[in-house]
């Protein structure tokens, strides 16, 4: 799966749990300030991206440090290349 598949299943699993507009996912979106998520959309959103890609988030550090969209990408890319190198 390469990096363009990953960011754009990462931004359709997206607009379809939280029925955001295609327009608004670009890197730069501020998850809060921009797309409007709360504290109970990031638990909503790990636990989609876990399902989608098999990664786990929920006791990752990092997702603490996730402002924009492009944040997440690069986590989950990161995630995602991690797997892969352990062969799962």
């Amino acid at each position: 799966m390469t990096d363009t598949e990953i960011i754009n299943i990462i931004n359709d699993n997206m607009i379809k749990e939280f029925e955001f507009d295609p327009d608004m996912m670009t890197p730069d979106a501020h998850l809060v300030n921009n797309l409007g998520m709360d504290s109970l959309d990031f638990v909503d959103l790990v636990v989609v991206l876990q399902n989608a890609f098999g990664v786990k988030l929920r006791d990752e550090p990092k997702v603490r440090q996730i402002n924009t969209l492009g944040d997440l990408h690069k986590l989950v890319l990161e995630k995602k290349r991690e797997l892969e190198a352990e062969g799962k």
